[in-house]
C-alpha cells in the first residue's frame, strides 16, 4: 500500500458561495457541475490520482446534499474512505478545521478548499513538505488578473498593447492544497483558517510549494462557465487521464 494512502485530506465544503448564488441558492457551491459532474468529484479525483482516498468533509450550508451525492455514486465513493462532518452553518474555516480533529489520524494531514483545482502533483507536494520539516505547507500558484493590463512606453506615454487577464508570474496566492503536520491543529482557532497560518508564518514554519502549472478557483459564475469551458476544451486539471 502507499504510505500515502492514509493521510487524511480535509475539504473545506461548508460556505455559502454567496458570490454565485445563481447556482449556490439551491445547492451547496462543492456540488456545482464542471463537465457534468460536481467540482468537489474532480478535487477527489486529484487526489485519487495519487493514492489519497482517505477524505474529510468538513460540511455546513446544505451539507445533507453532498453526502446524498456520494452515497447515490457508488462506484466512485466505494474507493475511498469519505467522513462526512456537520461542522456548522456559519462557522469559520479554523472552527470546521478544529470541529473534525478527531478523525485526524497518524503525524499528517491535508487540507483544501471546495472550490479549487490544479494540475499539481500531491506526491511533489508531500516529498517537498517533508524535506522541508516545517509544521505546514502551503501551495503557491500564480494568480490571474481580473483587469486587461496596458503596457504604455513611459516616455511617451504611448499605449504599446493589451494584455488580457494575464497571469500575474511574480505573483503567488494560497492556492489551497496544504499539507500539515498533526502539531499545526494546535494554531487553528474559531476564525478563519488564516490565523493560523499567519501564526505558523510568523514562527517561520509555514514553507510554500511553488506550483507554476494550471490552477483555478470558482469564485463567481463566471469563473464556474470558464471552467466548464475549459472542460470541454482540454481539461487541463484532469490528470487522472493524461498520467494513467
Amino acid at each position: 500500500m502507499n504510505k500515502n494512502n492514509n493521510i487524511p485530506t480535509i475539504i473545506l465544503c461548508g460556505g455559502l458561495g454567496t458570490r454565485m448564488k445563481e447556482e449556490t441558492e439551491f445547492k451547496p457551491k462543492p456540488l456545482v457541475s464542471i463537465g457534468g459532474k460536481p467540482i468537489l468529484w474532480h478535487i477527489m479525483k486529484i487526489y485519487s490520482h495519487y493514492k489519497c482516498n482517505n477524505f474529510v468533509l468538513a460540511l455546513g450550508y446544505k451539507g445533507h446534499m453532498i453526502k446524498e451525492y456520494f452515497l447515490d455514486q457508488r462506484t466512485f465513493a466505494d474507493t475511498l474512505q469519505i467522513k462526512f462532518i456537520e461542522t456548522g452553518l456559519k462557522s469559520l474555516t479554523g472552527k470546521r478545521i478544529s470541529k473534525v480533529k478527531k478523525y485526524i489520524t497518524g503525524d499528517e494531514f491535508m487540507i483544501t478548499y471546495g472550490d479549487g483545482v490544479a494540475d499539481i502533483d500531491i506526491s511533489k507536494l508531500i516529498t517537498f513538505h517533508r524535506k522541508q520539516g516545517t509544521i505546514g505547507t502551503i501551495t503557491g500558484a500564480h494568480p490571474r488578473s481580473k483587469y486587461g493590463l496596458v503596457k504604455t512606453d513611459n516616455k511617451s506615454n504611448l499605449v504599446l498593447h493589451f494584455t488580457q487577464k494575464p497571469l500575474l508570474y511574480d505573483d503567488y496566492v494560497s492556492a489551497g492544497f496544504m499539507i500539515f503536520n498533526k502539531k499545526a491543529l494546535n494554531y487553528f482557532d474559531d476564525g478563519p483558517m488564516e490565523n493560523g497560518l499567519i501564526k505558523l508564518a510568523n514562527e517561520r514554519q509555514l514553507s510554500i510549494f511553488k506550483h507554476d502549472g494550471f490552477w483555478k478557483a470558482m469564485d463567481t459564475y463566471l469563473e464556474m462557465e470558464e471552467l466548464n469551458d475549459l472542460w470541454n476544451k482540454n481539461r487541463p486539471w484532469a490528470i487522472w487521464e493524461k498520467n494513467k
